[in-house]
Parts: C-alpha cells; sequence; structure tokens
C-alpha cells in the first residue's frame, strides 16, 4: 500500500523533512528521514511529485547509482514509483538511500571555515566517489553544503544520491566550489560582502579557478585529476635533492612538487611537537622523583616543617640531596716578560709581531715556535734519511736480486717490440651518475618524476612507480610505455642489467644508446624479459653505450588500476 499524505509505500515511515523543497523542471522533490519498518533501519527517502514519465529518467539514474560502493556516495537502496491513489491522486517517484549520521558541512561551517588539511581531505574524499561514479557514466549533481555530512571517523559522504539532474562538469565545478567553501567558510554566490573572503593558499585556489573555469583548455579534465591534485603521497624512502626550478601554475606536475613540499614542513612540525611533548613528559617524570624522594625522607624521620616556614619547607623536602660547592675559578697564568735577547735570535723577528689569538694555552709564541723547531727539525730530517734509505733499497737491491737469480750470461731480449695489451675489465656493477623518467609519448602529467632515484638509490625497499592508468595494462592504450635512462657517466662496455620489482608481471625492455635527448628509437634493443621480482638481463652480446634505457612495456593490475615500479637497477659491465 502506499501512503497518501508523502505517496511512499507503508514499509517507510517518514519521521521529519530534512531539507526545504527542492523545485526540478519535471516537479518538486521533498527529502525525508523515514523509518524502515521491515529492515529496522533509518533511511534517507526523496519523493519526486508528480511520478510519470517525467520522473522515469531520475529513477533510471538512481538504478545505475545503485551499483556504485564508495563510502563518499550514499548508497541507493530502492527506486521505483508508487502508483496512483484511488482517489485519483497521482503517483510520486522516490528513492530510498542509506542514512548517513553526522552533520553537515553547511552546519560546520557556522562555526568557521576547515583547516587546510582537513578541507583537502574532505575534498579529495568526494572527489574519489565523484570520480567513481563518472567512470560509470553517471553525474551525481547536489554537490553542496546542505547535502555533505561529516561521518564518524574522519569519513565524508554526499546524501542525495542522484540529484535529478546533473553534468559532469557541473560536479567538477561543483567540487572547487565545496574546496573554496571549506577554505573561506562561506559558498560561493552566498557572501553579502563586496569583498568576499578569498583563499590564503596561491595553489588552492589556483586549483579553485581550474576546476570552476569554463574556458577550453583551462579547467580540469576529470575529477580524477582533482584527486590527484588533493592527494598527499607518503614517502618510500630518501630522495636526493632537486635542482631549485620554480614550477609552472598552470601544470598538475608542479601542484604535486608544492604539495609534497607542504607535507615535509607538516612532518617536521609534527617531530618538533613529539620532541616538546617528550620533554615535558621527562619534566614530569623529575617532578614526580622529587616528590617521591621528599616523601620517603620524611617517612625516614626528618623532621617536619612548619606551615608558616616557606624556607624549612623547602630545605626538608629536599633533604637527602647534597650539593658540593664549585671548585674554585683557575687563575689565570701570568703573562710572560718579553726576553730582547731571546727575541733577537729568532729568524722571524721580535714577539711584539705575534698575535695574542695564536698562542698555545698560555705559552709565548716564541716559545712554540722555538719547540717546534727543535722537534720538528730533526724529525723532518729523519724522514728524509728514511725516504732515501727506501729508495736505495728499492732499486739498487732489487736490481742485485736480479742479477744473482739470473747468473751471469747476458739477459735475455725480447723480440716483442710493441706494448702489453692491457688487461679485459673486470665483471661487476658500473657506477651510475644519473637517472631521469623518460616518456616520450606522455603529455605534462607528472610520471613521479622525483622518484627516479630511487630505483638505484641502493635500497630495495624504495622504489619508483608508474601513475595508475586505468582500462588496460597497455598503459590505458594511451602510449607504448615509459621508462627511466640511466646515464652511466661516459661510455661503458654493458653485459647485463639487473632489474628488482615489488610488482612481479610487468614487462621491460632493456635499451642502449649514445645520446640524452633521442627519441625512443634512438636507443636499440638488447634484452626483454617479465619480471618476476629480482632478475638479470644478460644482453644478447656487450654493447659499448653510456646510456641504458629500462623501458616499461606492460602493467600489472592493483586495487585502482594499472601499474609498474622499479625498485632497484643495476648495472654490470662485460667482464
Amino acid at each position: 500500500m502506499t501512503s497518501t499524505s508523502t505517496g511512499l509505500p507503508d514499509r517507510y515511515r517518514p519521521i521529519d523533512q530534512i531539507t526545504p523543497d527542492e523545485p526540478t523542471a519535471t516537479g518538486v522533490i521533498r527529502s525525508w528521514r523515514a523509518r524502515d519498518k521491515v529492515l529496522n533501519r533509518d533511511v534517507a527517502v526523496r519523493i519526486h511529485t508528480p511520478g510519470g514519465p517525467a520522473a522515469r529518467e531520475w529513477i533510471t539514474r538512481a538504478l545505475t547509482a545503485g551499483g556504485l560502493a564508495t563510502p563518499a556516495l550514499a548508497m541507493v537502496y530502492d527506486a521505483a514509483e508508487s502508483s496512483s491513489g484511488a482517489d485519483g491522486t497521482p503517483g510520486a517517484a522516490y528513492v530510498v538511500n542509506e542514512w548517513l549520521e553526522g552533520p553537515t558541512l553547511a552546519e560546520r561551517l557556522e562555526s568557521g571555515p576547515l583547516t587546510e588539511r582537513d578541507a583537502r581531505n574532505l575534498v579529495r574524499r568526494l572527489a574519489e566517489g565523484v570520480g567513481e561514479a563518472h567512470r560509470v557514466g553517471l553525474a551525481v549533481g547536489g554537490l553542496t553544503p546542505e547535502h555533505v555530512v561529516l561521518r564518524p571517523g574522519g569519513l565524508v559522504g554526499l546524501l542525495a544520491v542522484p540529484a535529478a539532474t546533473g553534468t559532469v562538469q557541473g560536479d567538477i565545478a561543483a567540487l572547487g566550489a565545496l574546496l573554496e567553501a571549506a577554505l573561506t567558510g562561506h559558498w560561493p554566490g552566498t557572501q553579502p560582502s563586496a569583498h568576499p573572503p578569498a583563499i590564503s593558499q596561491p595553489d588552492l585556489a589556483a586549483l579553485v579557478r581550474r576546476a570552476r573555469s569554463t574556458e577550453p583548455g583551462a579547467g580540469l579534465s576529470s575529477a580524477a585529476a582533482m584527486v590527484a591534485l588533493l592527494g598527499e603521497r607518503r614517502p618510500t624512502g630518501h630522495t636526493s635533492p632537486l635542482p631549485s626550478v620554480k614550477p609552472d601554475d598552470t601544470t598538475d606536475s608542479g601542484w604535486l612538487r608544492r604539495l609534497r613540499d607542504r607535507r615535509d614542513l607538516a612532518d617536521a612540525d609534527a617531530a618538533d611537537e613529539a620532541r616538546r611533548r617528550a620533554a615535558e613528559e621527562r619534566a614530569a617524570d623529575e617532578r614526580a622523583a622529587e616528590q617521591r624522594a621528599a616523601e620517603q625522607a620524611r617517612a625516614a624521620g626528618a623532621p617536619a616543617p612548619r606551615d608558616d616556614d616557606p624556607l624549612a619547607t623547602s630545605t626538608a623536602a629536599f633533604a637527602p640531596i647534597r650539593l658540593e660547592p664549585p671548585p674554585p675559578p683557575r687563575p689565570p697564568a701570568p703573562a710572560a716578560r718579553p726576553d730582547p735577547e731571546r727575541e733577537a735570535l729568532l729568524p722571524w723577528g721580535p714577539a711584539d709581531d705575534i698575535a695574542d689569538d695564536e698562542l698555545e694555552d698560555d705559552v709565548p709564541r716564541s716559545t712554540a715556535r722555538r719547540r717546534l723547531a727543535v722537534v720538528g727539525l730533526p724529525l723532518l730530517a729523519l724522514a728524509m734519511v728514511v725516504v732515501l734509505a727506501w729508495w736505495v733499497g728499492n732499486n739498487l737491491l732489487s736490481v742485485a736480486g736480479s742479477v744473482d737469480q739470473e747468473g751471469t750470461g747476458p739477459a735475455p731480449v725480447s723480440t716483442t717490440t710493441s706494448a702489453a695489451a692491457p688487461p679485459p675489465p673486470a665483471s661487476g656493477p658500473l657506477p651510475i651518475a644519473a637517472g631521469t623518467v623518460f616518456d616520450p609519448q606522455g603529455d605534462d602529467e607528472s610520471e613521479n618524476d622525483e622518484d627516479a632515484p630511487l630505483s638505484f638509490d641502493g635500497d630495495p625497499a624504495t622504489s619508483w612507480t608508474t601513475v595508475t592508468y586505468r582500462g588496460s595494462a597497455t598503459f590505458g592504450n594511451l602510449k607504448d610505455g615509459v621508462g627511466i635512462l640511466y646515464d652511466l657517466g661516459s661510455p661503458q662496455a654493458v653485459g647485463s642489467v639487473t632489474i628488482s620489482t615489488t610488482q612481479p608481471g610487468s614487462t621491460v625492455e632493456v635499451r642502449t644508446g649514445e645520446t640524452a635527448s633521442g627519441g625512443l628509437d634512438d636507443y636499440a634493443v638488447a634484452a626483454t624479459a617479465t619480471l618476476t621480482g629480482t632478475d638479470t638481463l644478460p644482453l644478447a652480446e656487450p654493447v659499448t653505450a653510456r646510456y641504458v634505457l629500462v623501458w616499461v612495456t606492460g602493467l600489472v593490475p592493483t586495487d585502482d588500476g594499472f601499474d609498474a615500479g622499479l625498485a632497484e637497477v643495476s648495472v654490470q659491465s662485460a667482464g
């Protein structure tokens, strides 16, 4: 049966209306908090009146949203159209959502804006859910502070999913407006002042402008791009300092670099706070120890101090502690009187020309230099005698020994006039001077370029990884591959390359070349492999080259898509 007052099935009992009526092009939507009497739980119900063809597109969009599973969007439990009443009253369409507990963003902003970190996390998590909806072709809509719920545990959710209408670009612009509202405390367009509050962080202000821009090529391409720009990656190990480059505020790579700089500052502040708390705890422990010592002294029979004698109180409390008097100060050494006769004999002149700060342990400089001359000159002479004796013994005695061993006959004359050939180079790892990301088919997006040194830092626990691609393991059918170009400093004889990865299953090619600015065809393929963990790839024949390119051609599936990584790469010489 259907309730004649709300148009809902009798299964849902309305409790209270949670938002004002929402006029749409096809009717009016009312939002209620209701009780599901069958499953005994609270739900959020939205009722569209009238029903019929005008509301069926909304029901279809709601059924599409029912296949999503993301904490950022309220789940869709039911979506249908109720039948008309017995008195001819037209039916209504309704959508039943998960009920989200917590205050709305609008209620939270009444007490002021969010911190930068909280604003980033809130919008990033919403953008993750909106991106999942866009992936299945659904524009969410309804991204307003009244519908954004701050859930327990730092989670965030959108209450009305989906809205009656919506577009993908409208969702991205609404995410930018939510970021501005979270940072300033005011929803854009509602500030009555002639000078609305501005965003103090330049990078976030530029991100808001890009999200809300309607100019071709100036806005964000997707909600996933906003997730990437707001995300905070954890460092996987030590990275070498990069040269100071002023990033372009309109590129995503510059954004990522600025975000990581802010993260490092936050980590440093957290470390300072931890040290301050540790110092306070130590001070508290010391005070507690002093109090226990005072109590033990009183229990041992020390005279109790009078309440009106603060000096006696403090003395009794610290009776067990004995303070030793400080040692008497050492008297300064008397200044040495100049000796004119002695100074006249010195080759460097009188002592008046010597600076006072060059004296050693209160000894006049003339005495120090005289001591150096008396001790240093015999030592120097002895060292010269030792060197001369070593040279004589090493040359003359070796010649005599050679004559004794070979006899008195003439020494054999060598018939070879050319110099002996140098020994072949010993096999072993070759030093890598530098490593940079090689992405000739990429766009302006960063492929985690700053992590490239982690692939040859000697620590297999740190690694360089590609960005995550969606759709297929062949880089989402966007390009043929990406890799890291290693500079050996000078041409070297390369025999093999050892590659370690934490993501087995990816495919790579080892290529070599003589230039750092060529295209992919300028590097010849020397070996190919499917990585299993740690693999040594011998070259078909030794190659003399300065540059070695590890070119990733296939990715492996992860939770969010497909990516690959290089944990440690070493190049071995041909021995």
